[in-house]
């Protein structure tokens, strides 16, 4: 017997006055979305530009005048790294290539080509988070931070060799100016022996690529310019850089001139007082400091996915250390880097809008274990992407939910949401509220068609 039901999609709830209305760029990603390419979408839902061929290089990001970044495709058996870096104009022309990170074999054929073994996340300069800031902009052309990756040989880490995480500075030209590797750094990471056990015995291959890839940055930011450094605190050089690894339950600062780690979160949660205020964060994602010129600015703005992460101690959930973290849903948490209190939360069941500790105050609205990302808006509104529901809300600091927007392309790793004027439009789209119907009233009718059904006593009299 076949079963049919309704899967709404598009803009499924929007308060004009309260959002920060704008155009919300939509990566597509290869075999998780069904999308053709980065689509732009109004408040509305509509479609109002998409660039065929171009997927989101995990994400895409826009720059002013309608510009945009991504890559043309991914390495063949090597899923997680981008071939390309591109740059396109509004009309889909190539603008800029980068594919020199790292000369790798194609698995079919063993011919070696160039990629830019780019995996999660870039950022151009003057643009520290790659959303919008008010008063900064992403240069037209200029260096870029790149999360690269470069396979080596570790024993100590794994009997296979280790696809490591390297962070590259390179100029408009492609060449690399700075370069950071992941697992040189391990001991500054707070990662007892014992996961560095763990990870040797139980990291799995990745694929078949004859490599493991497991232990990584999923994030890359710079600080940009901020209030800490101002009053003297280096650990916030504004051209340091911010990064997490949801493998390990860590985010980290790294100084930009020594390669050092200076600051930490994480990833034991029970050394201090504010770390067990914060509680265990698992799997975390976009860990990034809230940019300069929006509200908040300074505090660090993580979304904490959940699920399973970490390496260590057995748990009945993990009874080899591997994932030995576990939480049933996600969160999105704001923290001053200098004391570690909770500023704002969004689906925390242990704090309410004012950091204050007290009952459930929200009823477990998100859980996506994988991806997704958090961005302030210019108003204060936080915009929420949840991956593994194809799901972007915009949330206001008292946590109402303002926007809500299903993707009919499937799964988003990161959306961003962009100012009207940043695009070459003929006139601004019209904004028009949507009130959600009540999942009780919508119907098929014989063609398959969606409707709204009359109101059901029958529903309120069982229900």
């Amino acid at each position: 017997m076949a079963y049919s039901r309704v899967q709404v999609t598009g803009v499924v709830r929007y308060v004009p006055e309260k959002c920060w209305n704008g155009l919300t760029l939509i990566p597509a990603l290869p075999h998780l979305s069904a999308s053709k390419g980065a689509a732009l979408y109004d408040m509305n839902g509509r479609i109002v530009q998409i660039w065929e061929g171009l997927y989101g290089a995990f994400d895409n990001k826009l720059l002013p005048g309608g510009n945009i970044l991504g890559t043309t495709g991914f390495m063949p058996g090597y899923w997680l790294d981008a071939l390309d870096l591109v740059q396109k104009d509004w009309n889909g022309n190539m603008l800029w290539r980068f594919n020199n990170g790292e000369e790798v074999p194609e698995l079919e054929s063993g011919k070696k080509v160039l990629s830019a073994r780019q995996h999660h996340d870039y950022q151009r300069e003057d643009s520290p988070t790659g959303y919008y800031i008010p008063g900064m902009e992403p240069r037209p052309k200029g260096r870029m931070l790149i999360n690269s990756t470069q396979t080596r040989d570790l024993p100590e880490f794994s009997r296979l060799p280790v696809a490591d995480t390297r962070l590259l500075l390179i100029d408009e030209n492609g060449t690399v100016e700075w370069a950071w590797s992941l697992f040189d750094h391990w001991d500054q990471l707070g990662v007892a022996t014992t996961a560095k056990m763990v990870h040797f015995h139980n990291a799995p291959e990745f694929g078949n690529a004859g490599y493991v890839k497991t232990t990584y940055c999923n994030n890359v930011n710079w600080l940009g310019p901020n209030k800490w450094y101002d009053a003297g605190d280096e650990r916030f050089h504004p051209l340091n850089i911010i990064s997490d690894i949801r493998n390990l339950n860590v985010s980290f600062i790294i100084d930009h001139r020594s390669g050092d780690i200076v600051w930490r979160l994480g990833p034991d949660f029970e050394a201090s007082k504010p770390l067990q205020d914060i509680g265990q964060i698992v799997g975390q994602h976009h860990g990034h400091m809230i940019p300069r010129g929006l509200p908040g600015e300074g505090n660090i703005l993580i979304f904490d996915n959940g699920g399973q992460a970490g390496l260590g101690a057995p748990t009945p959930c993990a009874p080899t250390g591997y994932f030995n973290a576990t939480r049933s849903h996600s969160r999105v948490i704001e923290i001053d880097p200098t004391t570690l209190k909770v500023v704002w939360s969004f689906n925390d069941e242990r704090y309410n809008f004012n950091g204050d500790i007290e009952g459930l105050s929200i009823s477990n609205l998100l859980f996506s274990h994988y991806c997704s990302s958090a961005d302030r808006l210019p108003n204060g509104n936080t915009l929420i992407t949840e991956f593994l529901w194809s799901r972007i809300i915009e949330v206001t600091p008292e946590g109402e939910i303002v926007w809500e927007f299903i993707n009919p392309g499937g799964k988003v790793f990161r959306a961003h949401r962009y100012p009207y004027s940043w695009c070459p439009l003929e006139r601004t789209p019209e904004e028009k509220s949507v009130t959600p119907a009540p999942n009780h009233r919508i119907r098929l009718d014989e063609k398959g068609t969606p409707f709204l059904a009359d109101d059901d006593p029958f529903f309120h009299a069982v229900w």
